[in-house]
């Protein structure tokens, strides 16, 4: 009951949460013209098309206005020019009842956060802020929350230390609580250790329950298969698409998958295989936020298979699939994970006579089932070549114990009697390990390798 009660505390409210009161914001993006800040892959109306979608996955939140401003660098204090900042200024005070504006860079500091709010009299945001807000609204496990709790770690470090240079700043003097020999810094600092560390043990705890699960799961030799790809790029729908699972309901918003889910689904030969949804990407993903969901995406490193699923219709396909492999570069996964990944190109329905300009991509349609069945005989064959699974036909005596033997440690899929002499040829896929028992249990049995 102690442990949770303590992570009840750890999971209240956040002091970083904008509030649940409607937003009306305007968005900023600072565009970079020229530079190693530039991305080559991207225009400035499609990435402030994002900062759109962004704010319109939160509910309540309206966009008033979308302004793009140039820039030669966007991380100095004003994050503008002189001129530009003036008349970006005088913009946003004529907007009617804007009550923020969401400046599209990946993080900006809390000396720049206070000055600019207090240059335009609103609440600013940057990326960092607004998708963590929309994890938070997302969050359905104590997994997710407390993972988001850890993304909010630096937030509120650097808050701190802008908070004290203000106060020193503004009183001077003794800057000791009460003869204690500590400084309100290093108080705070000691606080947000303590509580980093609190939600580190929780998240361990919970790593280590899911472990279990996965040797579990190990045990019964269900394959595997995570599917990833950027957000909103139809990963939900695919695993509703292959599986068959009515109680799965894709929604059309960005990071709609917070939480590593299972699902249980059949390939052609009747092997069963368990579909992992994960969390999606997005560009400019602060690392802090990433790192927070490790453990999530830890399960990543277990499967047998990645299917990466691309929305082959977004202007930014090319920069979102750069992103994703960049993310998974970064996870550390096992090199064989990569190298046999199945890349699809979702969302073919919408582009007339679509042909994947990649050599083995498969186009799919996950909405309308166009393509689902090379894609599962694709998943098949790498699953085959992953697991070490066989794929073999069994010559046995029905009045032996072979035919239960195989039903309980293998997947069974034809069974072809042959009356006359009380015989079966079975049609079975089996694991490397469970082969080996049945040749040792049964070593006159006659088998061919389909």
């Amino acid at each position: 009951e102690d442990g949770e009660a303590a992570l009840e505390e750890l999971l209240g409210p956040s002091p970083l949460a904008p509030g649940p009161g409607a937003q009306r914001v305007a968005i900023v993006h600072p565009a970079v013209k020229w530079g190693p800040q530039k991305s080559p892959l991207t225009t400035a109306e499609l990435q402030i098309a994002e900062a759109v979608a962004l704010v319109n996955t939160l509910q309540n939140w309206t966009v008033l206005d979308k302004i793009i401003i140039p820039t030669k660098n966007p991380n100095k204090k004003f994050v503008f020019g002189k001129g530009n900042f003036q008349a970006l200024t005088e913009k946003i005070k004529k907007l009617p009842h804007v009550t923020a504006v969401f400046l599209n860079v990946e993080r900006i500091s809390s000396l720049t956060k206070k000055e600019l709010e207090g240059a335009w009299g609103v609440q600013v945001f940057d990326r960092y802020t607004v998708v963590l807000h929309i994890f938070r609204c997302n969050a359905q496990t104590k997994e997710a929350k407390l993972q988001i709790a850890l993304a909010e770690i630096p937030l509120l470090r650097s808050n701190l230390k802008h908070e004290v240079s203000q106060r020193d700043q503004q009183r001077g003097g003794s800057r000791y609580i009460m003869g204690s020999g500590e400084t309100f810094l290093e108080t705070q600092n000691r606080v947000l250790k303590e509580r980093e560390l609190k939600i580190r043990n929780a998240l361990e705890k919970l790593r280590r329950k899911r472990a279990l699960l996965r040797t579990q799961r190990r045990k019964c030799e269900f394959p595997v298969v995570s599917v990833m790809g950027y957000t909103n790029c139809g990963k939900t729908t695919l695993i509703k698409a292959l599986t068959g699972e009515a109680g799965l309901q894709p929604r059309d918003q960005l990071f709609a998958t917070l939480d590593i889910t299972a699902h249980a689904g059949y390939l052609p030969s009747h092997m069963a295989v368990i579909y992992v949804d994960t969390i999606g990407f997005l560009t400019d993903l602060p690392h802090n936020l990433v790192e927070s969901f490790s453990a999530t995406l830890e399960e990543v490193a277990y499967s047998d298979l990645i299917v990466h699923v691309r929305d082959i219709t977004h202007p930014e396909a090319v920069l979102q699939k750069a992103t994703v492999l960049s993310v998974l570069r970064n996870l550390n996964l096992p090199s064989h994970l990569l190298d046999s990944m199945v890349e699809v190109h979702n969302k073919v329905d919408l582009v007339e006579r679509y042909k994947p300009a990649e050599e083995n991509a498969l186009a799919v349609s996950a909405l309308h089932g166009h393509g689902l069945e090379e894609l599962k005989q694709e998943i098949e064959k790498k699953i085959l070549t992953a697991t070490g699974k066989k794929i073999l036909t069994v010559n046995i005596n029905l009045e032996g114990p072979q035919l239960s033997w195989l039903y309980k440690e293998a997947t069974v899929q034809e069974v072809e009697v042959m009356p006359e002499d009380g015989t079966a040829r079975v049609k079975v896929i089996i694991s490397s390990s469970a082969f080996g028992r049945y040749k040792n249990l049964f070593p006159s049995s006659k088998i061919s390798i389909s």
